[in-house]
């Protein structure tokens, strides 16, 4: 009625249909990052990745000095220092399990990739690649083969030496060896449709069958080498069965232990039925479809539904420079992404039409990350600084000064109550509202 009465009166009728376009947005509030609430120092050289658990009770660091560590998120402590490796230590993933079944994989410059176990404080080695390992993935807990045990046991890995592998990390075994690239291979991701995504430099991603290997489809559209991808699933499948409105409406460490126990105990429905359910609530929004997002050094986005056509739904220029991040946010609404020519840019996730540039920092972004609730984006850039932007109004919230040098990586918790960041100074930054 409302909307009526605001037309003029030669256009009031009750017989027109007036069509309102809407999105859904998350029942609960993110807020944002405004101070540093910890730095910590620990690790001897620059600091390659970060990464928080799915339940956001532990942060994982890499770091050139070889070694892993992890830290307490509630008393930003050290909890255990992980020296697995004999060379720099590069990408980082966390299972998305629930409790003490968390995993922690971790790779290195060596080729080597080492899983840690939370529940029994042990590791289990994979070797394999002949040259550095560049990106890790989870099975999906929702079509793990271990569903019956509720848990995810097998990653995949992309190496410089062009193979992707599959590996069991309870066994240590390497399931099964892909090499469908004619280059080094710069990301993976595992997908929640039966399907392994591959990029490369040698131009293209490819679609693999996570069951047989086999080699779906190719992926052919980017000019140069492709250097990173997301999925509009990734967040519900990297948290799992851990229903993030829950977290940050009830911030109680013991009820989040309490919450974790029950899934593990059966009294909620199993781990992989809540995350199957959680995977194809987001799935519907996207009318059952994955999508992809690719960026590469040609200075380009493309959006793929790769599980059906080999053809791109949108190619997204505007950047001037090689674009190094891209990120889905959690609702799949927006794309982000983050160039070397120091601007961040807003896309819509469903056409791929551009929306907005944030400008504000004066040195390449490095890496972008979205709050759990989607109305937040997190930048990094090697001007030392980390900036909030809000995706309504395409504005900068808040600048985040404090690194003495380069910010390699960030991470925005899971739970939406903090983040972090790490990079050249060698020290790890929490941050809160």
């Amino acid at each position: 009625v409302t909307t009526i009465k605001s037309l003029p009166e030669s256009k009031q009728s009750t017989e027109h249909t007036l069509i309102i376009h809407f999105l859904p947005q998350a029942i609960f509030h993110v807020r944002a990052v405004t101070r540093c609430s910890a730095s910590l120092p620990g690790h001897a050289e620059a600091i390659l990745a970060v990464s928080f658990s799915p339940d956001s009770s532990l942060l994982a660091t890499a770091s050139g000095d070889t070694t892993v560590r992890i830290w307490n998120t509630r008393s930003h402590t050290p909890d255990s220092t992980l020296r697995l490796h004999k060379n720099w230590v590069l990408t980082l993933a966390w299972s998305p399990d629930t409790n003490e079944k968390t995993k922690l994989a971790s790779a290195c410059k060596d080729g080597l990739i080492c899983v840690w176990m939370k529940a029994s404080n042990s590791s289990v080695e994979l070797r394999g690649h002949s040259r550095w390992v560049t990106s890790l993935s989870w099975e999906p807990l929702h079509s793990a083969h271990s569903a019956s045990s509720a848990e995810s046991v097998r990653l995949v890995s992309g190496g410089k030496d062009g193979s992707v592998r599959v590996w069991n990390a309870l066994s240590g075994n390497c399931e099964r060896v892909m090499s469908a690239h004619t280059a080094g291979v710069t990301c993976v991701v595992w997908a929640g449709l039966g399907h392994i995504f591959s990029a490369s430099q040698d131009r293209t991603i490819k679609v693999l069958s996570d069951q047989s290997g086999a080699l779906v489809r190719s992926l052919d559209g980017h000019g140069h080498w492709v250097n990173t991808m997301a999925l509009n699933t990734e967040y519900v499948m990297r948290t799992g069965a851990l229903e993030p409105g829950e977290e940050v409406s009830n911030s109680s460490a013991a009820a989040r232990k309490r919450k974790a126990e029950s899934i593990e105990n059966g009294e909620d429905a199993s781990v992989s039925e809540i995350a199957k359910k959680r995977y194809e609530a987001l799935l519907k929004q996207s009318h059952g479809k994955e999508w992809l997002v690719s960026g590469s050094d040609d200075f380009t986005l493309q959006l793929w539904t790769p599980g059906e056509s080999e053809k791109p739904i949108a190619r997204m220029v505007g950047h001037q420079q090689l674009v190094n991040s891209v990120q889905f946010s959690a609702d799949g609404t927006y794309i982000a992404s983050g160039s070397f020519d120091k601007s961040v840019r807003l896309w819509n996730a469903r056409t791929g039409a551009f929306i907005a540039t944030f400008r504000g920092h004066v040195g390449a972004i490095y890496m972008v990350r979205f709050s759990s609730d989607s109305r937040l984006l997190l930048s990094a850039s090697k001007d030392s600084t980390l900036k909030v932007w809000k995706t309504s109004s395409a504005k900068a919230a808040h600048d985040l000064p404090g690194h003495a040098d380069e910010v390699y990586a960030i991470d925005w918790s899971p739970d939406g109550t903090q983040a972090a960041s790490a990079g050249k100074d060698k020290i790890v930054k929490f941050w809160r509202h």
